[in-house]
């Protein structure tokens, strides 16, 4: 399959809308108010009714329905979105923060479903499996030189907690089939990527969404951190969507003195609900630093907000997504949902930090390209504020709404000016893939090796930055990534390292040379 690098900005787009889509989530409700009154007969329902009836070919109304909710909600605002069955399901599901399956990472390699890696102590690991291995059959049903999308694949993997499958697979370093029985079990969604030390008493968590779970694992890394002496502590929210806005909340109780004010929300008829913080934090007096980027949304901005806007800590990166709206899920039989916008959030200081999106779905969502054509990524002067949207905090510092939250530290985007199709290649998960292929290829390359002695191996040698430059080409994409190899190698050394040696070590190697990290550790006089 071949791909047009000037298409990379919308890909990564399209998937960020879709992990917008969950917005900042209140609880669903118990009925249908906020869609249909009990009136007799509405002028749809008898539309719909006539076409069933009447129509001159036989036609799927339930299609109509989909497309008509589509139509109206798409109206309203970018955030208020009908989700079909299959998608709520999965969205669902990674909200919730777990599921019950055999516990891999896997990508469709050629025609065969290739085991990135097995999930530390899960269960497919405990029965032996291996990164590289192949699954020929889940059962005695085929899964290899079909083609089969992913959810055909979760669904064979999937099943009830306890219950057993027995996977043969290709075990391409033996040359020979294997056969493993795995009992299925509980397999956490993680939400908090890492937690762990970076400098001198410093911490650092990386929040890669708000769901269910999100508070407890991030108090779980904070305890562990804490006691190990941190002082300071970074969390980072760069590319997070965002999620469900009560776990963001109890994240930044965390940070602030009882009584705070974190958030503040307003509905349709002027009610306001105000959320403050409580006595519970545990972190109140520690430096507190909080990266975000263009991508960071939701309730991303309603923790970053209220450490802002509270004089709490300091925000590093870049401006974020601006997304202040609420939405509330209403769920149908079907397995389908609406997610509507109830209310609007406001940041302690009563900033609203929506973006305009009166021009339409599509140029909200790519609004960010014009941040590319303006500048804004890479300089803080050309960030647009507007004076009429200025507050003041506690201390007096100025902060602006409008349009997602301005960083107190501005940091450019790593790539060049120019070169940013670069640092959106290296969001997908391209650099993944090709590190998987090469390992496929020898896994005895590193073998023996302890993380210190691999690391001096990859920095010794330019052989996989050729490799991938290569292997791009061949995917079809034409990008110059020679002004942009420390960037480049950076981002193959560390998928090594997570392939090799477990996620932790990814960071380890990610955040030694990153821009915002740097910012912090050495800031300048």
């Amino acid at each position: 399959m071949k791909f047009n690098s000037k298409y990379l900005p919308i890909i990564i787009g399209a998937t960020f809308a879709l992990g917008t889509v969950v917005g900042s989530l209140m609880n669903a409700p118990t009925d249908d108010q906020f869609l249909a009154k009990n009136y007799s007969k509405t002028k749809l329902n008898k539309l719909i009714d006539f076409i069933n009836n009447e129509y001159v070919d036989s036609i799927n109304t339930d299609s109509i329905v989909n497309l008509t909710v589509d139509n109206i909600l798409s109206k309203l605002d970018p955030h208020s979105v009908y989700i079909p069955p299959s998608e709520q399901a999965e969205v669902a599901e990674s909200m919730k923060g777990d599921f019950v399956g055999i516990g891999i990472n896997f990508y469709m390699y050629k025609d065969s479903v290739a085991i990135i890696k097995p999930i530390e102590n899960g269960p497919s690991a405990k029965a032996g499996l291996k990164s590289g291995d192949r699954i020929l059959y889940a059962g005695k049903t085929k899964l290899y030189g079909r083609k089969l999308p992913s959810d055909s694949l979760f669904s064979k993997l999937k099943g009830l907690q306890g219950s057993e499958i027995e996977l043969t697979v290709f075990r391409k370093s033996e040359q020979k089939k294997l056969k493993f029985k795995v009992k299925r079990d509980v397999i956490p969604i993680k939400s908090v990527d890492a937690s762990l030390l970076i400098g001198n008493n410093i911490g650092y968590i990386k929040i890669n969404r708000f769901a269910e779970t999100t508070f407890n694992e991030f108090k779980t890394g904070l305890t562990r951190l804490k006691q190990k002496g941190i002082q300071s502590l970074v969390i980072d929210l760069r590319d997070n969507g965002g999620g469900y806005m009560e776990e963001a909340i109890a994240i930044a109780d965390e940070f602030l003195k009882d009584k705070q004010l974190i958030v503040f929300t307003k509905s349709k008829n002027g009610s306001i609900d105000k959320t403050f913080a409580t006595k519970a934090g545990s972190f109140e007096t520690g430096k507190v630093y909080v990266l975000i980027n263009e991508n960071s949304a939701s309730a991303s901005e309603i923790l970053a907000g209220a450490i802002q806007d509270n004089d709490r800590g300091t925000i590093v990166g870049r401006r974020s997504f601006g997304k202040g709206l609420v939405q509330r899920e209403m769920d149908f039989n079907d397995g389908s949902a609406v997610r509507l916008t109830v209310a609007r959030y406001y940041t302690p200081t009563g900033r609203s930090i929506q973006k305009p999106y009166k021009k339409g779905n599509e140029d909200y969502f790519k609004e960010s390209e014009s941040r590319i054509a303006t500048g804004e990524l890479y300089a803080k002067d050309s960030i647009k504020v507007a004076d009429s949207l200025k507050f003041k905090t506690p201390k007096g510092k100025i902060v602006y709404g409008g349009g997602g939250i301005v960083p107190d530290v501005f940091v450019p985007m790593e790539a060049e000016h120019g070169n940013e199709n670069v640092g959106y290649l290296l969001q997908t998960g391209i650099v993944g893939h090709f590190v998987f292929e090469e390992l496929d290829k020898n896994r005895n390359a590193f073998a023996g090796d302890n993380f210190n002695t691999f690391l001096a191996k990859m920095k010794s040698s330019d052989v996989y930055f050729k490799k991938f430059k290569n292997y791009i080409l061949m995917t079809g994409l034409d990008l110059k990534l020679d002004k942009t190899k420390a960037l480049v190698n950076r981002h193959i050394t560390a998928e090594f390292a997570r392939q090799l040696f477990g996620e932790l070590y990814y960071y380890d190697v990610i955040l030694k040379d990153d821009a915002m990290i740097k910012t912090i550790l050495n800031p300048k006089k």
